[in-house]
């Protein structure tokens, strides 16, 4: 269940999760080379028995050759029972323990270990994984459609609450992701468009809405005993149907600040020159003369063409 807060900034949000009800532990174990010898041993001791109880039976003492067939049985299947608990385990796996259903521990060490051989022993990978969502159509903060993407990596940390908590952790990974996704894209606009200074926007803050995203997953997902790695914004851009107006208007805002940013400059150059022309006493001119050499400045200055100098080959004033 997921409630979100007032008051707050866009993204945030509080996870109320179901609390785990069980932990990964460290199942009752031991080294299975030792044991794979020690039941070889008995397995071979068996058979011998079996066959000279066999011959001691047909040479008349069926007494003793029938206990010796017993024990060499009991011997063998005690030996099978006991290859029966090897488990191999291979790096970056583990095997989790099960005994009549009931969860007897995790097994992490790579090798050949040896359990309870009458114990369930479930593999599950903690290998590092990558999940990318598919294309998301989805509205930003704006009401506009936009696509996005994403990619995580992710590993299994608890084993048991992997396997006990959720029917599939792979797929409820995949689907807590593709929520908060969604959930960040209609948090925020696409773009800030002018806005505040301390406006959040999915184009121009990737990294703060990176982190807002691997955190909003990691706390959708620990419940499952999966840790965040690492989130990514693979794809993000205006759905097709809107694309070009949006393209328009991004080029529109890029000239107007570009503009600005010219007549920021013009005017500075204006001042600096109408200061030099004063401080060194090069020309007098009066308020009339001032505003006609600003504006012809500013034409300059200000002009997406080239401009036609004419020259004055009169006076001042013609």
């Amino acid at each position: 269940m997921v409630d979100s807060k007032t008051g707050g900034t866009p993204g945030d949000i509080a996870v109320d999760m179901p609390a785990p009800q069980i932990k990964e532990r460290v199942a009752h174990q031991r080294a299975g080379l030792p044991v794979l010898t020690v039941a070889l041993v008995a397995l071979l001791a068996a058979i011998v028995a079996f066959f000279v109880g066999v011959a001691t039976a047909a040479h008349g003492n069926e007494a003793s050759g029938a206990v010796l067939v017993i024990l060499a049985v009991l011997i063998g299947v005690a030996a099978l029972i006991t290859l029966a608990g090897l488990t191999a385990v291979a790096p970056g796996e583990a095997r989790v323990v099960q005994l009549l259903g009931q969860y007897r521990g995790t097994i992490r060490e790579d090798g050949l270990r040896w359990v309870n051989p009458f114990t369930q022993r479930r593999k599950i990978s903690t290998r590092i994984r990558n999940h990318e969502t598919e294309v998301t159509k989805v509205n930003d903060a704006d009401g506009n459609p936009i696509e996005m993407a994403a990619v995580v990596v992710w590993q299994v940390k608890d084993t048991a609450r992997a396997l006990f908590e959720v029917d599939d952790f792979v797929e409820f990974v995949a689907i807590q992701t593709e929520t908060a996704v969604r959930h960040v894209a209609n948090s925020y606009p696409y773009d800030a468009h002018g806005g505040a200074d301390d406006q959040l926007s999915l184009r121009d803050n990737t990294g703060e809405i990176t982190a807002e995203l691997s955190t909003e997953i990691a706390a959708r997902v620990a419940s499952a005993g999966v840790s965040i790695i690492e989130s990514r914004i693979t794809r993000l851009s205006y759905a097709p149907e809107i694309a070009q107006a949006m393209l328009r208007r991004q080029q529109a805002n890029a000239v107007v600040a570009a503009r600005a940013r010219i007549v920021e400059g013009a005017v500075g150059m204006v001042e600096l020159a109408l200061d030099r022309l004063a401080e060194r006493e090069v020309v007098d001119l009066d308020e009339e003369r001032k505003a006609v050499m600003v504006s012809n400045l500013l034409v300059v200055l200000c002009g997406d063409r080239d401009t036609q100098p004419v020259v004055n080959a009169g006076s001042l004033y013609q």
